[in-house]
């Protein structure tokens, strides 16, 4: 018996090029929207202090409390989710442990990206997006926001919202405010809560 390879074909080949979401895709497929965005890119931007090619995780309990976050710099260019997965993954294994056990996922992940470039989103952008879902489903969590960082200030794609500050070029000192609570999903309970006590 003969062991060997399916012949490539077009459709063997679509994969590699269907492993990007674009906005209107991410918009349907029911991400918890940022109870109060500016609040939750402040804090981690004061964290993490981003400058362009700089990827920033963080993972939200129920209550909005950030329970862990890394930053790391990302290669420019890349235009295959797959790459993008497989590093948010293994950040993701470095700071919090897997949420597997559980039968839904709890935690929200949300990412930001700091970069180059106009707020409008990008290739790169829908690679960084599907490496985000992917690798909330391997790690058992819940996939949040996608946060774009530049010149021109934040932008939270796929929610038409958006804001200067900060933005790509923000200079920041240390923290001396609490960490924000803020990703809880459009109508949850404790999200008129937290926006009554602001």
């Amino acid at each position: 018996m003969t062991i060997g390879f399916v012949p490539e074909t077009s459709t063997a080949g679509s994969p590699r090029v269907s492993r990007s979401v674009e906005p209107a895709e991410w918009a349907g497929s029911g991400v918890p929207m940022l109870a109060s965005p500016r609040d939750v890119i402040k804090d981690l931007h004061a964290r993490h202090l981003p400058t362009p090619s700089t990827a920033v995780v963080a993972v939200y309990d129920p209550d909005g409390r950030i329970r862990a976050s890394a930053s790391f710099t990302g290669r420019d260019g890349v235009l295959d989710g797959w790459e993008r997965r497989n590093s948010l993954l293994s950040h993701l294994r470095r700071v919090i442990p897997h949420d597997l056990r559980l039968r839904h996922p709890v935690r929200v992940a949300v990412l930001m990206v700091c970069r180059d470039g106009g707020p409008d989103w990008t290739a790169e952008d829908g690679a960084w997006m599907w490496g985000l879902r992917d690798a909330c489903t391997l790690h058992g969590l819940r996939c949040g926001s996608y946060v774009t960082l530049t010149d021109d200030g934040w932008n939270v794609i796929g929610e038409s919202r958006a804001g200067r500050t900060p933005n790509a070029g923000s200079v920041t000192g240390r923290r001396t405010d609490p960490p924000a609570r803020a990703p809880l999903p459009s109508g949850s309970p404790l999200a008129g809560r937290q926006a009554a006590a602001r």
